[in-house]
């Protein structure tokens, strides 16, 4: 049995039918060719798969694709102003050197943006580790990744993202 299943997704609506059991993450890599969500445990473990939903922060593959009816949802795909300019997330984590394999790092910083936000741009190192618990990194040791999210919150304030 399929559903159809409405949203926008990284400010295009789509649309789709698919099986109740669908996961908004297969939604993304399978219908919509959104393959930067990466799945990594499928446990929820990892958070590989994180992206945003109404403005929050979600592992995507702990929702079903028709939890997401009517959403507003945004992968690491649509966070780049334009094709030439970065988030300013994504320039701290390159800048920094924030990633080896770069597996988990959509999810990192799909993650570190809701923290920058929810935090109000005021991290420190201790929150910005404790915050990253649901995220899973096997190559980086997280040093980078702690100082990348700390550069990037002064940016994003400044560029009011």
């Amino acid at each position: 049995m399929t559903i159809s299943v409405a949203m926008t997704v990284n400010g295009k609506s789509v649309s789709g039918k698919v099986e109740a059991r669908t996961l908004l993450v297969q939604f993304l890599r399978e219908h919509l060719g959104m393959t930067g969500t990466h799945v990594g445990c499928d446990t929820s473990q990892c958070g590989a798969c994180v992206v945003h939903v109404d403005g929050q922060s979600i592992k995507s593959c702990t929702m079903l694709a028709v939890q997401a009816e009517g959403a507003k949802v945004t992968t690491i795909e649509g966070l780049a102003p334009s094709a030439d300019k970065l988030h300013p997330m994504q320039e701290a984590f390159r800048d920094n050197h924030a990633l080896q394999c770069g597996f988990c790092t959509p999810g990192m910083v799909m993650s570190a943006i809701d923290m920058v936000k929810r935090h109000n741009y005021q991290l420190d190192e201790a929150t910005v580790r404790r915050e990253l618990e649901g995220n899973l990194c096997r190559c980086t040791g997280y040093h980078n990744i702690v100082k990348a999210i700390l550069a990037a919150a002064p940016a994003m304030k400044s560029a009011g993202v």
